[in-house]
């Protein structure tokens, strides 16, 4: 009589065990959630984002003798009857104090995008007035020359159309530079003290508006 031979019992399956095993599950997931958070930290970075006000575009950083800047705030310029321009400014670092703003050396960019058709003399007119109300004479006086050629470049953009970008952007290697849609005008003006004397314009003591202000430090 032949004896039976018992076969040995089928081994559990891998997959059908671990599946038995709440922490060894609990181990899976955190490894799927890792592997998630891997491809997202890998993924290509979006376009950077842009602010809008009035319809005008602004990004949120922007580019200045080699040095990246991000969007500090924008503001708009309304007068009485109409909405004259809407401005941005940049810098290496946000900053929401005046005093910080102005005493940190470095790239800058103060940019004005028009909402209607501006000359030339009225631009002048507002900065020139608005230097003196945040400037003693005798540093108005120190000024004077480089407000010269300041107020000649103006003159050479022309009409301020709406829609036009008028870039003001200083850089301790050239100084302030002036461009309208992208193109620069005139010759670099030296020194951060007179770049420094133009943000005054907006963000001094003074300002040629306080929302205007309240807008460019982040307000």
């Amino acid at each position: 009589m032949l004896s039976r031979t018992r076969s040995a019992p089928p081994r559990p399956d891998t997959h059908l065990r671990s599946r038995s095993h709440p922490g060894l599950r609990l181990r899976m997931a955190a490894l799927l959630v890792a592997l998630c958070a891997t491809t997202a930290a890998g993924a290509v970075p979006s376009p950077a984002r842009a602010v809008e006000i009035e319809g005008m575009r602004f990004d949120d950083a922007a580019r200045v003798g080699g040095k990246e800047l991000q969007l500090n705030g924008t503001a708009l310029r309304a007068g009485f009857l109409a909405k004259g321009y809407v401005a941005a400014l940049y810098l290496q670092e946000k900053a929401r104090n005046a005093t910080v703003v102005l005493g940190t050396s470095g790239a800058k960019r103060l940019q004005l995008r028009m909402l209607r058709e501006t000359e030339p003399p009225a631009i002048m007119r507002s900065l020139r007035q608005g230097i003196r109300d945040n400037h003693s004479e005798s540093q108005v006086q120190g000024l004077a020359t480089r407000l010269v050629q300041f107020e000649r470049t103006l003159g050479e953009l022309g009409t301020a159309h709406k829609g036009d970008v008028i870039n003001l952007d200083f850089s301790p290697q050239t100084g302030t530079v002036i461009a309208i849609n992208g193109t620069p005008r005139g010759r670099p003006i030296p020194g951060e003290d007179f770049y420094q004397a133009v943000l005054r314009v907006f963000l001094g003591e003074r300002p040629v508006d306080p929302d205007v202000k309240r807008g460019l430090l982040g307000g």
